[in-house]
């Protein structure tokens, strides 16, 4: 790998055959905004080029895993790219390549041919959820939350990754309710490995890691390979361009609109309250059903 990267919203350490990957927007919950996408894909690449790193693990700096796609001022962070004077130009998102690219970019974690970890902590919803989904292996602390509430604002379903790891039943009900899950809760429904006390979060994945490290690399290279092709052959790249052009255009519906120029004018807090108000979940979720704000990741 080389020697120092400099990105803007990740942190890059190799140590003992390890690439650590950490969103590193601490500040806005490691929420989603450019480039994260690209420079993602930079260190992911770089990792499975470097000989030195046989396994890479992903977390996420301060409080929280990742909070999705940041749409703090209005999702004005992608103007450039899908709008035109102002308004959202399906064919200059779909020419600049915008449409698909945020999750073929988080995707490059799923084909190289080194394992990767994700280790989830706090908050790990929307865009970072379909992120941290498609790790290999996926470890949570027993109080992190992670959810798509796509349904009740707007969006799709990006990596397709929550259908493909949940059987039937869960895959509907949680697409259709948006309704997040406790770490506990997530790994009991399979969507991810193992849930442990944040206490212990860095200890088990760094167990696992080195347990993975003692592998031959061409071993966990074939053993990825082979189960990433029978999820292909699922579908799966259908499945991942379906749901950025569903997410685009759910973006734009009139229910939409009204969310987006809540968030703006009012303020993130008041669009949320509005969409989590009677499902008491989220933004509005007990004291008992929300991460524990003093479980914070440091960057060593």
């Amino acid at each position: 790998m080389e020697a120092v990267v400099e990105y803007q919203t990740l942190h890059v350490r190799v140590q003992d055959a390890v690439a650590t990957v950490t969103l590193n927007r601490p500040e806005r919950l490691n929420t989603i905004v450019p480039p994260m996408p690209e420079e993602f894909e930079h260190a992911m690449l770089a990792a499975a080029a470097d000989p030195e790193v046989k396994v890479v693990v992903l977390r996420g700096a301060g409080r929280a895993f990742c909070a999705g796609y940041d749409f703090g001022g209005g999702f004005h962070h992608w103007d450039e790219r899908i709008t035109t004077d102002g308004k959202w130009d399906p064919g200059k998102e779909l020419l600049s390549g915008t449409v698909m690219a945020p999750t073929a970019k988080f995707m490059s974690m799923w084909r190289i041919p080194k394992p990767v970890i994700a280790q989830v902590h706090g908050w790990c919803v929307g865009g970072g959820s379909d992120t941290a989904l498609c790790a290999d292996l996926i470890v949570a602390s027993e109080d992190a939350r992670i959810g798509t509430p796509y349904s009740r604002i707007w969006g799709a379903h990006l990596s397709g990754m929550w259908t493909y790891r949940l059987p039937l039943a869960k895959a509907k009900e949680y697409a259709l309710t948006g309704k997040p899950l406790s770490g506990i809760e997530a790994a009991e429904a399979g969507l991810i490995n193992k849930a442990v006390p944040f206490e212990r979060l860095e200890t088990e994945v760094a167990e696992l890691a080195a347990q993975l490290v003692s592998i031959p690399a061409s071993q966990l290279a074939a053993m990825k390979m082979i189960v990433n092709q029978a999820y292909e052959n699922m579908g799966l790249a259908s499945t991942q361009t379906l749901g950025p052009i569903l997410d685009g255009l759910m973006r734009n519906t009139p229910d939409a609109h009204r969310f987006i120029e809540q968030a703006e004018t009012e303020g993130v807090a008041a669009a949320t309250r509005q969409r989590d108000l009677l499902f008491a979940d989220y933004s509005q979720a007990g004291p008992h059903d929300r991460p524990n704000k003093d479980n914070v990741i440091h960057i060593d």
